[in-house]
């Protein structure tokens, strides 16, 4: 889905997948009436915001899989600070749906063509696609945590309710994200003075989290 050369280029992944998991905690904190909120779809599409821009520097599957465990890894540093089981609701929950997000979105840029992924309708398109297949997967965290969010008095899935919020969120910041990702890439030729950046930013996020559930 990007036109920047294949090339690992694991620090700025890190980075982002840093925040990625810092602002799913922090959303989770901030929105915490899942039940009656659209909280579920805005962190969709953050989610797919952070997953374009690390495809735009190092568009790999393994890209993918690599932001997923950074991110999931925030939520189960949470599970730890607020003393959660790891299938507990708050916890389970969006580590599988940061799973089928990630797994959406590197199923939908893998088939998305190179000529229609370099052109922002393409990745609006693709953040949309994304979007859909993800919110489709998540009623299935009933199977893993035993807890699938409904909407209020019935047993329709909150994620199908909301779905066209998240698609529409997504069709917008996929391709920020991928623009995000561009001017990332581009800092390539000077990522040898910004090394430190990636432990310094995992440690900082880690640390911002573990405030926010001190406050």
């Amino acid at each position: 889905m990007s036109q920047i050369p294949q090339k690992s280029n694991w620090g700025p992944v890190l980075v982002l997948g840093s925040l990625w998991g810092l602002s799913e905690a922090a959303l989770g904190m901030y929105l915490r009436q899942c039940a009656s909120t659209v909280s579920g779809s805005v962190m969709t599409g953050a989610a797919l915001f952070f997953l374009a821009a690390a495809w735009a520097v190092s568009p790999r599957v393994m890209t993918a899989a690599l932001m997923v465990a950074v991110a999931s890894s925030f939520k189960l540093f949470d599970a730890l600070l607020l003393g959660l089981p790891v299938l507990h609701g708050a916890i389970g929950n969006p580590i599988f749906a940061i799973a089928m997000e990630g797994a959406a979105f590197a199923l939908i840029v893998s088939v998305v063509s190179k000529s229609l992924a370099g052109k922002a309708v393409g990745q609006g398109l693709s953040g949309g696609l994304a979007a859909l297949v993800a919110v489709n997967l998540f009623p299935l965290v009933k199977y893993a945590t035993g807890v699938a969010p409904c909407v209020t008095g019935t047993s329709y899935p909150l994620s199908l309710y909301y779905a066209p919020i998240a698609v529409a969120l997504s069709a917008l910041t996929v391709p920020l994200g991928m623009r995000a990702g561009a001017a990332i890439a581009a800092l390539e030729g000077r990522a040898w003075r910004l090394r430190w950046a990636s432990p310094a930013a995992v440690a900082l996020s880690l640390g911002a989290l573990a405030l926010l559930r001190l406050l």
